[in-house]
């Protein structure tokens, strides 16, 4: 099939970052090369030179070089002023290209006389070269391709079939055992999987008849199964695997342990706020695209695995790549991926079922396993994880979408720098029984109460569900475990972190942004994503774009329907949270998602929702849950929906039909999960209680509602505030806005490539893992990451972009399959292996939460009842 051309010609501007790790700068020369650069002295040749400092392959730096030739150096000096403005603090960009671009523009004596700096020239043009005919991120061009056919099937009636079908599938599964013990899940990279030979199948088998509208003819079997039809198909299963977050509302809700409040059944009334949430994040996501989807530094690498899969069923490309065991490895990606996808599947039975102490491998326990302090610090379980192998199981650490493979390598180390300083804290607090916590286990996210016993809410409220101030000073005030203590003090800190670090760091592509969203509400041209120039938005110039009014129509109708669902019921809550979630997310929505785009850490919005809703609707839990669900969902959703728009831009599918594939695919999930969930509701006996049937037992329902009555009827005056237990805990607010400032002004003091890799936002996520997890989650990725993106990218770049997302698909991808079929098969019927190496995981205190210190019998901890209001 032809493969249409790139045009190539000079652009005036530049939109580009590099996700690379840094390599060392090349030798300075004493001789002929008086910018120490480049000289006629050096023996390194330009191209490899540049090959190793870009991370380029020969294949790209051939295509790059026809290109450069047509640059003139004032074209040059325009780019790379634009370059260095967005690039400059850039922690994924390559500190010695940054180097020689300041010495490019601050030497005058270059454009006076070009003649006597022909090498640093020659190599400004191939740099700009290379990042505008292909993406400056060597992770990027490993998979995404910088041509397009035009000609490729895409939004065809199979693949809308199709995506409709796992649509559906997706929702029932995920719908039906959200509430089970462990809950099991089924991601859209199950869905894209299956596809393939599902498409396959119907290209084979179903015939060539159709019809034409509107001069365009659809046809049931339009040739052969494309990637595009491929990636259409992924996108709308990504929009449907997840269930509507307003579930947990209408559980607690409608449940007569919980607030038995009978109209939360009424179908009605959960299909409005379920579309109202599913749906308001569209509409920002759409708007807001010139900010998080368009700019080329916004990678979102999560996306990049399900590019790297697609490729592999549908690539024909299959260049020999010399790699790290001696030989060239001439392996197809198909057959890589066909491979690595056995062999975790096969060896995931030993970690999920067969053997499960290579999933919590916490051996150290082993030796004394009643050993209250051993398990505090080694505790794979119930402890701090500080042990050098704490897992042989991949899963584990996919626990936060933190695929080793997948994230760059600055950002997972510091998520672990961040929890490790955590670590420390926790450690402190526990030991020297701050805040009481000596009494309580040392790393859990529940609450308990001064006796040490789970928090019992009931005896805090009345018959209604609302605070009780007698029942409450009677009872208890709500205790957190040290780890838990430490997350909100990291909580705290992250949210002012995000804003003050996307402000020092990212203000010039945040302005960028706003430019062209101007130019969007004035009609002007240059709205099209053309006027971003790296090669993908160019290439998707062509297409026809979605106009700002259908995405503002989605926003105007998930807000109408948001109110009309809040004030048509007795819900006891203002509609005006629905623009209490907006109001915060245009804030935060714009900070947290470049920092997503370009790490791969999301920072969530769901506690500072809680904190601000409960000071704001103290005593009333559910008008909290729906400040809390408005206040996160929205801005969850933009981000998510965002990602979605980046693999269709990725992989050239026409604007319109990623936004029908989008808006498609959650329909079709909200009705079925709302569907699914009254099923669960009336269907089920004894459901979300200890006797339900198939371990429907709700583990995160119940946390909802626990979290629902701390922060919404007890609220977070009497925890956090004047007076409160809690109240230093808020150190973490100056906290956030002090340390991205430090270390932006230390990093221009300190010109070193490490410094610009230190990333505040990431360290304080890296602190939230805590409570119930640990270091032994974090650190494995570690050493994985080290060797995918500085070891094997460095030294094999070849090698690295043909394998290396491939291998992190497959595996994925294997570990969901494996997992349904154990659960169904062994799992599901109750069929278990008793032996010591499964039952060696739950000895002692990593089965029991173990505490420091006793109460006597009668005793309790804390403050005297009746003087903690």
């Amino acid at each position: 099939m032809a493969e249409s051309s790139l045009a190539i010609k000079p652009v005036p501007a530049l939109d580009v970052v590099s996700e690379k790790d840094n390599v060392p700068e090349r030798p300075e020369s004493q001789g002929s090369n008086p910018h120490g650069i480049l000289g006629s002295d050096i023996d390194i040749p330009l191209d490899e030179q540049v090959e190793a400092d870009l991370n380029v392959t020969e294949e790209d730096l051939i295509e790059a070089k026809e290109f450069a030739d047509a640059l003139t150096l004032d074209e040059v000096r325009s780019m790379m002023q634009k370059a260095l403005a967005i690039h400059e603090h850039d922690p994924n960009f390559p500190y010695s290209i940054i180097d020689r671009i300041k010495l490019f523009l601050g030497n005058e004596a270059i454009f006076k006389d070009p003649e006597k700096h022909s090498v640093l020239i020659e190599e400004m043009k191939l740099e700009a070269a290379l990042i505008t005919t292909n993406s400056p991120y060597s992770e990027v061009r490993a998979v995404v391709d910088n041509h397009d056919d035009e000609t490729l099937p895409c939004g065809t009636l199979r693949a809308w079939v199709i995506g409709m079908g796992f649509a559906v599938v997706l929702a029932f599964i995920n719908q039906f055992f959200s509430i089970r013990q462990p809950a099991i899940t089924v991601q859209a990279n199950v869905a894209q999987l299956l596809a393939y030979p599902v498409g396959k199948m119907c290209e084979k088998m179903l015939p060539d008849k159709g019809f034409t509208l509107f001069g365009t003819r659809h046809t049931l079997n339009p040739g052969p199964f494309s990637k595009k039809e491929h990636m259409l198909i992924t996108i709308m299963a990504n929009a449907s695997w997840n269930t509507p977050y307003t579930a947990n509302i209408i559980w607690v809700q409608y449940l007569p342990m919980y607030f038995n409040q009978p109209y939360a059944g009424q179908f009605g009334y959960q299909i409005v706020i379920a579309l109202s949430t599913n749906f308001i994040g569209y509409g920002l996501a759409g708007i807001l695209r010139r900010f998080l989807v368009y700019p080329s530094y916004c990678v979102w690498p999560a996306s990049l695995v399900t590019i790297a899969m697609n490729g592999a069923f549908h690539s024909d490309k299959n260049a020999p790549a010399p790699s790290p065991f001696g030989r060239i490895f001439t392996i197809s990606r198909l057959k890589f991926f066909a491979v690595t996808f056995a062999a975790m599947f096969f060896y995931f039975w030993f970690p999920n079922y067969l053997f499960q102490a290579l999933s919590v491998f916490s051996w150290m326990t082993w030796i004394a396993p009643d050993n209250v302090i051993l398990t505090a610090v080694t505790g794979f379980n119930n402890g701090m994880g500080i042990n050098p192998f704490p897992t042989w199981d991949w899963n584990t650490m996919l626990f936060d979408a933190t695929d080793p493979l997948m994230i760059p390598f600055f950002s997972t180390l510091n998520k672990f720098v961040g929890g490790c300083l955590a670590c420390i804290v926790v450690a402190a607090f526990w030991f020297t029984n701050t805040y009481y916590t000596g009494y309580l286990p040392i790393n859990s996210n529940r609450t308990y109460d001064n006796r040490g016993n789970l928090y019992n809410v009931s005896r805090a409220v009345d018959v209604e569900g609302l605070f009780s101030p007698n029942a409450y000073e009677s009872y208890s005030f709500p205790f957190l475990t040290a780890a838990n203590l430490v997350v909100y003090i990291f909580f705290f800190a992250i949210y002012p972190a995000t804003l003050v670090y996307a402000y020092l760091y990212h203000r010039h592509e945040i302005y960028m942004g706003l430019k062209n969203l101007w130019s969007s509400f004035s009609n002007r041209r240059e709205v099209r994503p053309g006027r971003y120039q790296d090669v993908h938005s160019r290439l998707m110039a062509k297409y026809k774009e979605v106009p700002d009014w259908w995405y503002a129509i989605v926003l105007i109708s998930s807000i109408a329907l948001g109110c009309a669902g809040i004030a048509g019921w007795d819900t006891d809550t203002t509609p005006g949270v629905v623009f209490f979630g907006l109001a915060l997310c245009v804030v935060f929505v714009v900070p947290t998602g470049i920092i997503k785009a370009m790490t791969g850490v999301e920072v969530i919005l769901n506690v500072l929702a809680e904190f601000i809703g409960g000071c704001w609707v103290e005593g009333n839990a559910l008008a909290m849950n729906f400040f809390k669900t408005y206040g996160y969902v929205t801005c969850t959703h933009a981000l998510w929906f965002s990602n979605d728009l980046k693999l269709g831009h990725y992989a050239k599918i026409p604007p319109r039909q990623t936004f029908m594939a989008q808006m498609l695919g959650t329909l079709i999930s909200t009705f079925v999960c709302i569907g699914v969930l009254n099923f669960q509701m009336r269907e089920i006996d004894n459901v979300c209680t200890p006797e339900a049937s198939n371990r429907m037992f709700c583990p995160g329902i119940n946390t909802f509602f626990t979290s629902s009555i701390i922060w919404g009827t007890v609220g977070p005056v009497k925890v956090f505030g004047s007076g409160g237990m809690y109240t230093w805990l808020l150190v973490g607010f100056p906290i956030g806005v002090i340390t991205p400032i430090i270390m932006y002004y230390v990093s221009k003091k300190v010109k070193k490539p490490w410094m610009r890799q230190m990333h505040p936002v990431a360290m304080f996520y890296g602190a939230l893992m805590w409570a119930p997890y640990n270091l032994g989650y974090i650190w494995p990725a570690v050493p994985i990451a080290w060797v995918s993106w500085v070891y094997l990218k460095r030294r094999y770049l070849a090698f690295w972009s043909k394998y290396n997302f491939v291998l992190s698909a497959a595996f994925s991808s294997a570990i969901a399959l494996s997992a349904i079929i154990i659960f169904f098969a062994l799992q599901w019927p109750g069929i278990g292996v008793h032996w010591w190496g499964n039952d060696v995981v739950s000895q002692g205190c990593e089965n029991k939460n173990c505490v420091l210190f006793q109460l006597a019998e009668g005793e309790y901890f804390g403050p005297r009842i009746g003087e903690f209001d």
